[in-house]
Formats: C-alpha cells, structure tokens, sequence
C-alpha cells in the first residue's frame, strides 16, 4: 500500500491529507503553531502516529500553500513536490464537488477565488476578509480566541440588533430585494445588542462580504456554480449564508465533504496530472 501526502502549509493552519491510490482519502488532519516548519512537521508526525501509518509507506509528498516556500528539501528523506496552490485550490475544489468547471472560493486567512476550467486554473484575485479577520475581530469584539466558539455563539443571535435592513429604510421590498436583506452591515448596532447578537454580525460580514465577491466574480462567465472551500467553509453559517447571497445573485454554492482539506487534496491530484501528462514536477 502507497500512500500520498498533500500538505497545505497556510498562513496559520497546516492542513494535511493521506490519499491511497491517488484518489481515496484515507486520513486528514489540521494543526495551528505560527512556526510553519514546526506545524508542517508536527502534522506529518501526528498523521502517521494516530493513523498507524508506517513512514515507508509514504511514496511521495505534495506541497502546495504560501508556507510551502520554506521547504527546499524532501521530508524525512520522502520525495518532495511542490504544486501551485492555486491550481491545488482548483482542482481540489471540482474534485470533491464532482464538477469540471466552477468558480472555486478558498476560505482560509484570507480568500482566494479561482476560475477552474477544462483548459486550467486561473487566480482572479483575492480578499483580506476571511477567517483571519473572523480571528481578529472575535478576539476584540467577544473575547473568544477560537472561531467555531463565535461561529457557535452567532447561531444564537439577532441580526436584527446589529445590521441595518432594507426593511428598515423602506416600507417594503427594494428591486428584488427583500426587507430581511442586510443594506449595512453593523449599520444598526444597538448599545444593547448581547454577545450572541454582535457573534451573529461579524459572521454574516464575513460570509456576506465572500459571497457578494464570489458573486461578482464569476459575472463575466455562464458557469455560475461556486465550489466554496476552506475551513471557513465548515461553520454553521456558511451554508445558509452563502446561499442567502447565491440567490440574490442567481449562483449557485456548493459546499463538499471535507472542504477544509481541498487544497491539500488537490495538491495530490493536480501533482499526478502534471506527471501523468509528462510535466515537470517540482522538487
């Protein structure tokens, strides 16, 4: 039995995946250090460990990430590759979809958006609003330093305390947009709004902000389907906003099965590919 790492070395998580076959997930796991040597390391130790996996069995390993740029030798003496994240993002995305073409938003410190297409991938652009800011502004505004604690806290509130509405500027709908449609986000925050309330703001400008951009980026294509990824993917909210936001702008979200590990998925199968197809594979 061989097995395939992906690692995807990020700003602040290391994500990794054990692929059998190339294609069959066979383990996953995450870890946060702000040494990405030392997480990088640590993920592949834990991995292996919990999993009984031996190192032998390991035949290569794919790096994808910004944090991949730090390694510039094999791991553990295995062969080592390097893939683009975007192209990582990419086919990760459609892979787990099971779609051939998509838009592809990742969710992680910040957003990247990726038009994936039979003839490749392209980077459209990205945005400083993703699970850093969620980070950050969780830590200033409700005192929690862990994300899914505020996700779990805004499944709680009143979003009614915090954004402005179109139903509270106009007596009824606006265009096609609906009155419980946000007009300003944090626009009607109240001095009474509870914890629970501002938890329930701060998601819904992050996901409502991603979503509007992943919107917009897909305006000049007739593919309107978006593969959202990302650990910010898996949040209680993510689903229900995103698709609030989806309707608004005639798209479609989708949200696979183990979406925090789609870039390192698709680091493994964007590295075959490249071999398969006779490219140079980066060490």
């Amino acid at each position: 039995m061989e097995v395939t790492l992906g690692i995807d070395i990020g700003g602040s998580t290391t994500k990794i995946a054990a692929l059998l076959d190339r294609k069959q997930l066979l383990a996953s796991l995450q870890v946060e250090t702000p040494d990405q040597i030392t997480s990088l390391y640590g993920a592949v130790g834990k991995l292996l460990y919990e999993n009984s996996l031996p190192l032998e069995q390991i035949s290569e390993i794919v790096l994808t990430g910004v944090g991949s740029t730090h390694i510039r030798e094999d791991i553990y003496g295995i062969p080592t590759y390097k893939v683009d994240e975007f192209s990582a993002i990419g086919c990760g995305g459609l892979t787990l979809c099971g779609l051939k073409e998509a838009t592809v938003v990742s969710m992680g410190t910040g957003t990247a958006f990726v038009r994936a297409e039979r003839s490749g991938y392209r980077h459209l652009g990205g945005s400083g609003v993703g699970g850093g800011t969620l980070a950050g502004l969780s830590r200033q505004l409700l005192n929690e330093t862990q994300v899914s604690a505020a996700a779990e806290l805004a499944e709680r509130g009143n979003l009614s305390q915090v954004d402005l509405l179109v139903g509270d500027i106009s007596a009824g709908s606006v265009a096609s947009l609906s009155p419980e449609v946000t007009a300003a986000n944090f626009g009607k925050l109240h001095s009474h709004a509870a914890k629970a309330d501002l938890a329930a703001g701060l998601v819904n400008l992050v996901f409502q902000t991603i979503g509007v951009l992943a919107c917009f980026s897909c305006l000049d294509w007739e593919n309107k389907t978006i593969a959202a990824v990302g650990t910010l993917a898996t949040l209680p909210s993510a689903k229900r906003i995103l698709e609030e936001v989806g309707s608004l702008h005639g798209t479609t979200f989708l949200i696979p099965e183990n979406a925090e590990y789609a870039t390192a998925i698709g680091a493994v199968i964007q590295f075959f590919h490249e071999k398969d197809d006779g490219k140079k594979v980066h060490s």
